[in-house]
């Protein structure tokens, strides 16, 4: 297999540089080497029958941190944050599941040779999308019996959304799925031997992808926080459901990008599924976005108020 160090060498013969002294391409091999993602494995520990997995613990962190987060924004904007509490509830029964359903679906082949494994939600082999519409019929639902605005929940719900999402990604590092193709950046990611796809069972480094994403996720979470709190201190006040629109726009764009890179990618003939739902959601939220601010109209809701603005529906 070809060296960083060879490569280095044949680089600076082909283009006629003075070659390297040996111990410096060493150095610089070294130091890329300190680049480099290995997963330590998906497990934490074992205590006999019990094992504590990194994916697990990955969610639960992210559910624990996410409503946490909801319902200090609820404060903020005097939504009583108890709504977002139980909210929270009906999200994860729905998101979960939903998210394992879908991956499951457009796997099927796989999973249809070994039916034990559909439950097996610890392995890995969830889908963002799947938990994203599980859990927009969850708060339709709650927002109808409890005769409150979809929109509005949405809103304080997205940036914990994005913010599990970055902190879920590191779930796929530590099971060694979501990654790219073949490469030999600084930042390149070890797969092994059993996690490759066979075409590609000589190569060892692959694109990052879950840190792509992880990072992207970061950055929009930064760009709604940003929105969120700004907004507070302005009148009149972001129009419900713009945050909503705004996570649509913003994710589906970053995700859109990075599936191109990935290897794994749940397909549909020739098309990748993700991106496909990405181009879907990005023309859904600058649609939204024109319908709230151009034409001035409130979006559909289950309790529908004309030209809804937070200081009219959180008092």
């Amino acid at each position: 297999m070809l060296t960083l160090t060879d490569a280095l060498g044949d680089y600076n013969e082909t283009c006629g540089l003075l070659p390297m002294d040996k111990s410096m391409l060493q150095a610089i091999s070294a130091l890329t080497l300190g680049f480099q993602f290995t997963s330590p494995g998906p497990i934490i520990v074992e205590l006999g029958p019990l094992t504590i997995r990194w994916y697990g613990l990955l969610i639960a962190s992210a559910v624990l941190i996410g409503v946490s987060l909801s319902q200090y924004l609820a404060k903020s904007r005097n939504v009583n944050p108890d709504l977002l509490g139980d909210l929270a509830i009906w999200l994860v029964i729905s998101a979960i599941p939903g998210a394992r359903l879908y991956y499951v679906l457009f796997q099927w082949k796989q999973y249809a040779q070994r039916p034990d494994q559909i439950i097996a939600i610890w392995n890995g082999g969830i889908a963002i999308h799947g938990a994203i519409l599980g859990g927009i019929l969850a708060a339709i639902i709650f927002a109808r019996l409890n005769k409150l605005s979809v929109w509005l929940l949405v809103d304080l719900v997205v940036p914990s959304l994005i913010l599990g999402q970055a902190i879920g990604r590191w779930g796929n590092f530590f099971n060694s799925e979501a990654f790219g193709a073949p490469t030999d950046l600084p930042w390149k990611l070890y797969i092994p031997l059993g996690q490759r796809p066979l075409s590609f069972n000589n190569f060892d480094y692959f694109h990052p992808t879950f840190l792509y994403e992880s990072v992207w996720n970061l950055l929009v979470f930064g760009l709604l926080m940003t929105l969120f709190f700004r907004d507070l201190r302005r009148k009149p006040h972001l129009k419900v459901g713009t945050m909503a629109l705004v996570y649509m726009v913003a994710y589906s764009t970053g995700r859109f990008w990075i599936e191109a890179l990935r290897m794994d990618s749940l397909m549909l003939g020739p098309l990748r599924i993700a991106q496909v739902v990405s181009l879907v959601a990005i023309a859904l939220g600058v649609a939204g976005l024109g319908w709230l601010y151009w034409i001035g109209r409130s979006l559909p809701d289950v309790v529908p108020v004309d030209n809804q603005q937070w200081d009219t529906v959180s008092k």
